[in-house]
């Protein structure tokens, strides 16, 4: 690794290798969060303000849907997320606000009332599949993916309500090799006064790659602010979460799975293509990164936010992960996300098989490339957002001082008028 400015690190002086000091700092390195202690914790000390503020992950959701099925929860001492029991304890809930959206959308005037019940739906079935969800190679909890299913069934159901509706796309997976499979589902949503039709102007569009927990239907605040902008956006899964087709073992899945996506985007007939932009949320960062070099020429720029490329992937810093910001266990996630059998081989292997500095992606040409973070974040360390800038193409950024994963709340501030300068600086 070599040398960076930030004070209070100490450069090991070897690349890559693991920091002596890590910029959050040793003492917050090692600090296991106190809402690691159960149900009752986490839900007092992190998940009570955000929810009472529809803040994530609750975004979307109603705080008082919420507090009792969390008091019930804590009654009876439910502190496993991975256990049928608390997953189960959101589904008479979800249920209830299905049918009342249902109810509701069948009266003219409250289709605004209804499409809000839906939403409300969809953020209880997300908590209740927290913390994480896979389809690939096979489904990893059949409970939880019962409310994946509910989630994105009632989220259709809110997006035909809406003036620009979300419509659900197969995109048939040309490039797919080995054991990925042959469709790519996305949303995609489009302004509705916008109509596109053979030589018409076409739309900007922003690819939004999702994250380990947060999916396809889980983006309707950053989807409504593309819309604003006369923006398309079409959403996807990145590989090893929820229904994305992509072999999750596979470190170059992903490079096959865009360019199946970026042709039938090309194909679509409504899309810009000189105007593409991508946003990685948070694992989505990782993919961000990598698609900013190995599609460079195919987009005009990319976000990744919260984005782990290698020191994420250090055995140092997976030791003591569990104990910081996710709520829960994040490395039992990322294990099998990665296609791991167990967190001991995931801790052992991930970073000489995923890391893009040991892939020599990152030494690559890109695209232009904001990085987000908090330079606290003890999930994706800001050391990996700060080592892209020692290669390649030169790199652009915005770090907050102090917070935590992804750089909330302040990031979307950063992130929104660096979209629009990139989209406006594209000559046809």
């Amino acid at each position: 690794m070599s040398s960076h400015a930030t004070p209070g690190t100490t450069a090991s002086g070897e690349e890559g290798n693991t920091p002596h000091h890590w910029i959050m700092g040793n003492k917050a390195f090692k600090h296991r969060m106190e809402h690691h202690d159960g149900i009752k914790a986490l839900w007092e000390t992190k998940w009570k303000l955000p929810c009472s503020k529809s803040l994530y992950p609750f975004h979307d959701g109603a705080y008082e849907d919420f507090e009792p099925i969390f008091e019930e929860l804590i009654k009876n001492k439910i502190n496993d997320a991975c256990s049928k029991e608390y997953t189960n304890a959101f589904l008479a809930t979800a249920k209830r606000l299905i049918a009342t959206a249902a109810a509701t959308a069948t009266i003219e005037s409250k289709t605004t009332e209804a499409a809000a019940l839906y939403l409300r739906a969809c953020a209880i079935c997300r908590i209740a599949r927290f913390p994480y969800i896979t389809g690939f190679p096979k489904v990893n909890d059949a409970v939880k993916w019962k409310m994946w299913e509910m989630q994105k069934s009632a989220y259709l159901k809110a997006g035909e309500l809406w003036m620009s509706p979300v419509e659900e796309v197969m995109v048939k997976h040309r490039h797919a090799e080995g054991q990925d499979r042959k469709e790519i589902p996305v949303y995609v949503r489009v302004p509705k006064m916008v109509h596109i039709r053979e030589g018409d102007a076409k739309l900007p569009v922003v690819v939004l790659m999702t994250g380990l927990d947060g999916y396809r239907p889980d983006n309707t605040v950053r989807c409504d602010e593309f819309l604003r902008r006369c923006w398309g956006v079409v959403v996807v899964e990145i590989p090893g979460t929820a229904d994305c087709p992509a072999d999750s073992a596979d470190p170059k899945s992903p490079d096959r799975l865009w360019t199946s996506l970026l042709e039938w985007m090309g194909k679509d007939g409504r899309f810009d293509m000189n105007r593409v932009m991508v946003w990685g949320l948070s694992s989505g960062g990782y993919y961000a990164v990598r698609i900013a070099h190995t599609h460079k020429d195919q987009l005009a720029g990319c976000v990744a936010q919260g984005a782990g490329c290698h020191y994420f992937y250090d055995k140092k810093w997976l030791d003591k992960v569990d104990g910081h910001e996710y709520p829960f266990e994040l490395t039992p996630a990322m294990a099998m996300k990665h296609g791991f059998q167990s967190v001991d081989e995931y801790k052992a292997n991930a970073q000489k098989k995923f890391s893009l500095l040991e892939a020599g992606i990152i030494q690559k040409p890109s695209t232009r490339l904001l990085l987000v973070n908090g330079t606290l974040d003890g999930l994706m360390p800001i050391e990996d957002s700060m080592m892209l800038f020692e290669y390649g193409t030169p790199k652009e950024a915005r770090f907050f001082p102090g917070a935590l994963h992804m750089g909330y709340p302040m990031a979307n501030g950063a992130v929104y008028p660096w979209m629009d300068e990139v989209m406006q600086s594209v000559k046809d």
